[in-house]
C-alpha cells in the first residue's frame, strides 16, 4: 500500500488525526482575510465584462503581421473604447470591443481595414446588442439564485437546516473568492465563466455532502454515549474523508491547470481562460471550504443546542474524572513503591553486637 493510502487508512480508523475543529478560528480568520481581499479587488478594479453581457462587437482579421499592442492601439483609436486583442494560433487576430454602439460597426470595420491594410471584406464582424447582454446577465443571476435555493432545500431535507446554512455559506465563500480573483487578474467574464462557476459550485457541494453524510452517520444516537462530543465526531468525519477529498481535488485540478497554464498561457488560446480560471480557483476554494468552513460551522451551530451542551458537560466531566483517577492511581503506585533512593531492608535475623574479647575486670 502506498504511503498516501496508508495515511488515509489510518485517518479513517482514527489512529491519527488533526484537530480541524479546534483550530476553526484560524480557518475562519484566513477565509475572512481572503474574502475581504476579493471584495476590495472587486470594488476597486471591477469585472471585465465581455460583450455577451454589455454588448459590443468582435472583429476577426485574416492572418497578419501586426503586433497585438499595435492592433489594440488601432482598435481603440477607431472605436474610442478599450479593446481586447488576442492573436490566434493560425496568425489571425480577434479584436473585441465592448460597450460600443453596434451602429458604428461598419465605420470601425473600415477604419480597421485601413490600418491593417486589408480589404474590409476580409474582416468578419459579430455584433451583440446591449439588450441581449442584459438578458444574458439576468439569466445568469437567475440561474445562480435558483441553484442556491434548491441547494438549501435539498440539504435541509436530506440532512438538517444547520448543514444547509453551512453549505450555503461555503458556496458564497467560493463564489466571492472566484469573482474577486477575476477582478484582480482582469480576465474577461463570459458565459463560459458562468458555466465554470456553476460547475465548481456543484463540485464544492459534492465534497461538502460527502463529509456531511459521514457526520450524519456517526452522530446517530450521539446523546446516548459520554465518550465523544459533537465536535469530536465532526473532526473524525473530516479526517476520515480527508485523503479522499485531496485525491479528487488534485485529479480534477490537473486537467484544468493544463487548460489554464498550457492552453491559455503557452499556446495562446486565450478563449480558454474565461472558463479555466473559474474552474481552477473554484475547485481549490471548494475543497478548502468543505474541510475548513462548512463542517466547523456545522459543529459551531450544533454545539449551541441544549442537548449538545449537556452532552459536552457529561463528556468533559467523565474525562476529568478519568484523569483524576489516573493521577490518584499513579500517586498510589509511587507511594507503594517507595522512594527510589531508599535503603533496601535487610532480610534475615538481626545481627547481635559482640563485645571485644579480653579479661573481665
Amino acid at each position: 500500500m502506498s504511503k498516501l493510502g496508508n495515511l488515509g487508512a489510518r485517518l479513517h480508523r482514527g489512529e491519527i488525526s488533526y484537530d480541524f475543529i479546534g483550530h476553526r478560528k484560524l480557518w475562519y480568520g484566513i477565509s475572512i482575510l481572503i474574502t475581504i481581499t476579493a471584495i476590495v479587488g472587486l470594488a476597486v478594479r471591477g469585472l471585465n465584462m465581455g460583450i455577451d453581457f454589455q454588448g459590443g462587437a468582435v472583429f476577426t482579421t485574416e492572418k497578419t503581421s501586426v503586433s497585438v499592442s499595435q492592433a489594440e492601439t488601432y482598435a481603440e483609436e477607431a472605436s474610442g473604447h478599450t479593446a481586447v486583442v488576442q492573436k490566434l494560433g493560425n496568425g489571425t487576430m480577434r479584436i473585441q470591443i465592448a460597450g460600443m454602439d453596434t451602429t458604428q460597426s461598419d465605420e470601425i470595420k473600415n477604419k480597421l481595414a485601413e490600418d491593417f491594410k486589408v480589404d474590409p471584406e476580409k474582416i468578419a464582424a459579430d455584433l451583440v446588442g446591449p439588450s441581449w447582454g442584459d438578458q444574458i446577465a439576468n439569466k445568469a443571476w437567475q440561474g445562480l439564485a435558483i441553484f442556491m435555493v434548491l441547494v438549501v432545500i435539498y440539504l435541509a431535507i436530506a440532512f438538517e437546516w444547520r448543514m444547509a446554512i453551512a453549505a450555503l455559506v461555503a458556496l458564497i465563500h467560493d463564489i466571492t473568492i472566484t469573482v474577486g480573483i477575476y477582478a484582480l487578474v482582469g480576465f474577461e467574464v463570459t458565459p463560459g465563466t458562468v458555466i465554470g462557476l456553476l460547475t465548481i459550485l456543484g463540485y464544492s457541494l459534492y465534497d461538502t455532502v460527502v463529509v456531511f453524510d459521514s457526520l450524519k452517520e456517526q452522530t446517530k444516537d450521539i446523546t446516548k454515549q459520554t465518550r465523544w462530543t459533537y465536535s469530536d465526531i465532526a473532526n473524525r468525519s473530516i479526517n476520515g474523508t480527508l485523503v479522499r477529498s485531496i485525491n479528487t481535488t488534485v485529479v480534477a485540478l490537473l486537467p484544468v491547470a493544463g487548460l489554464l497554464f498550457i492552453g491559455g498561457g503557452f499556446l495562446g488560446a486565450g478563449t480558454l481562460n474565461d472558463i479555466s480560471l473559474s474552474l481552477f480557483v473554484g475547485l481549490a476554494a471548494g475543497a478548502y471550504s468543505s474541510i475548513f468552513i462548512a463542517t466547523p460551522l456545522v459543529a459551531d451551530l450544533k454545539e449551541r443546542e441544549p442537548q449538545m451542551k449537556a452532552l459536552r458537560k457529561r463528556v468533559l466531566a467523565k474525562r476529568a474524572q478519568a484523569a483524576a483517577e489516573e493521577e490518584l492511581a499513579e500517586a498510589r503506585g509511587t507511594a507503594a513503591d517507595g522512594p527510589d533512593d531508599a535503603t533496601p531492608a535487610v532480610v534475615g535475623p538481626r545481627a547481635t553486637r559482640r563485645r571485644p574479647s579480653g579479661k573481665r575486670r
